[in-house]
């Protein structure tokens, strides 16, 4: 396995420290010329990528991030991915069942325990007519551009297998994500960004695996009350003035076209040449993206505000009665509009075992407002078309109850669990799939992880067949060996 897997992305208060450039030593005519640019910190801010240079390949002379063209003409560029983690309850979001609430408390058919009702009502919006809870007053604003999905399913309820599953498309083998994949297939439309971000979540959410590392996700631990300084630490050279860092890449790339031309072309250290690059043009550029304070606020407010008398979930609120994943979203749509390819938001609150009621309406209560905000931004600024924004957990929760008595909550279940799509070639205004008449198991148009991926590869241009990567003496895809495109879900 190659190394890259091991490497991290990571900017924020948890990163590692810089490498000073004494630490290490001369080894070859390569190590003379990474030395060369380690006046800037350029190890280190390669190292921050996730690039591990002595297991890439240079993509050609445009670079391993160049823009590439996809199998067919799609309206999708970017992604905007938001992970509900804990797993979010289907009957009390987007899969209302009126026979589970008139069954309440007794004993249903096929399951055991007694049956647990939803709390909360559902209208039908918009018009499509699609049913959205009350807990999602925002979203539902947005229903005829919104594709829900309740049929897909998990294999193995596990938050960390499912969610692994989720993101990678596998339960056990270190995979490439999904951001990974299409970053390697499409590029990047900014050279002076990372492809794949991600604002928060585990390691495995952007992993690279076999890929080349410079398609890793690059985490940034994003917080609202910090000062950019500390969310991108390690982004500025400790060494150098931006003016010698010019004259130091210049100058390697210079000796690197010497070494070609008297000796041979290096594609390892062409590809260390590039992340330093890289890196040197994300000093100026992702510290812009990230300042938020750049926008009106009427557009911050509208990401931040949390309803009066609310509760959100943990992780979710901020100084002054704000919501940090409302701030984290707005930085999402600041880094699509600036080309970033796919961008991922970690969001937690919806492990709910116990009190049903109040814990579905908190984590319901911290993601509704900045959602609703994200699709009214990106249409009001004409992205809505070329951004695809996705929402859904690992899997979803049992329709009996659970957690002991007194205020019962959910268990774990991945034969039912939700999801929802917007933008991007998505075909809105529609619930597709369907569960049983208690929402427990899924009986029509099932679909798999890896059905789910193969749909969002082609709204993004792809066939999920022929976007593949050759490793180890074999070919690998997203969706390994099955994937089933849901044409109902493109416009």
């Amino acid at each position: 396995m190659s190394s890259s897997s091991n490497t991290q992305c990571n900017f924020g208060p948890d990163s590692s420290p810089l490498l000073h450039p004494g630490d290490i030593p001369f080894r070859s005519r390569r190590d003379f010329l990474v030395r060369g640019g380690l006046g800037m910190g350029g190890l280190s801010l390669a190292a921050l990528f996730g690039i591990n240079p002595f297991d890439l390949e240079a993509a050609g002379p445009t670079g391993p991030l160049a823009p590439k063209a996809s199998h067919f003409p799609v309206k999708a560029k970017s992604i905007i991915q938001i992970f509900a983690g804990g797993a979010p309850s289907t009957v009390d979001t987007w899969d209302p069942k009126p026979e589970l609430v008139a069954n309440d408390g007794k004993k249903i058919p096929g399951y055991e325990g007694l049956a647990l009702g939803s709390p909360f009502r559902f209208d039908k919006l918009g018009k499509s007519g699609v049913e959205v809870p009350e807990i999602f007053p925002s979203i539902g604003k947005h229903i005829d551009d919104i594709a829900v999905i309740r049929s897909l399913f998990a294999e193995i309820p596990d938050h960390a297998i499912a969610a692994k599953m989720l993101m990678t498309g596998s339960t056990q083998l270190p995979k490439p994500s999904l951001g990974s994949w299409l970053v390697y297939g499409l590029g990047s439309l900014n050279q002076n960004m990372p492809g794949f971000i991600t604002l928060g979540g585990d390691s495995t959410f952007r992993q690279a695996a076999f890929l080349p590392g410079i398609y890793q996700g690059c985490n940034v631990n994003y917080d609202p009350n910090a000062s950019l300084s500390t969310i991108l630490a390690n982004i500025r050279s400790e060494f150098s003035t931006l003016d010698r860092q010019r004259r130091q890449l210049d100058l390697s790339m210079q000796l690197s076209k010497m070494h070609a031309a008297q000796l041979q072309k290096d594609s390892q250290l062409d590809a260390r040449i590039e992340a330093f690059e890289i890196a040197f043009k994300m000093q100026t550029e992702a510290t812009d993206a990230f300042d938020v304070s750049k926008e009106p606020q009427s557009i911050r407010d509208m990401y931040e505000q949390v309803p009066a008398g609310t509760n959100p979930g943990m992780g979710m609120r901020m100084g002054g009665g704000k919501n940090a994943v409302g701030t984290k979203l707005l930085v999402a749509r600041r880094l699509v509009e600036r080309g970033v390819r796919f961008v991922q938001v970690a969001t937690g609150g919806w492990d709910t075992h116990a009190d049903i009621g109040n814990s579905v309406r908190n984590a319901a209560t911290g993601i509704d407002g900045p959602a609703g905000a994200l699709l009214t931004d990106l249409k009001q600024r004409g992205l809505l078309d070329s951004t695809i924004v996705i929402w859904g957990g690992e899997f979803g929760r049992t329709i009996t109850a659970g957690g002991g008595a007194g205020a019962p909550g959910r268990d774990h279940n991945g034969k039912s669990m939700v999801a929802w799509m917007a933008g991007g070639g998505v075909k809105g205004g529609q619930a597709y799939g369907a569960t049983d008449e208690f929402g427990g198991k899924v009986v029509d148009n099932k679909m798999h992880v890896h059905d789910f991926h193969a749909t969002i590869l082609r709204l993004m241009g792809f066939d999920h067949e022929k976007l593949i990567y050759n490793y180890n003496g074999r070919p690998f895809r997203l969706t390994d060996n099955f994937g089933n495109v849901a044409k109902e879900l493109i416009a």
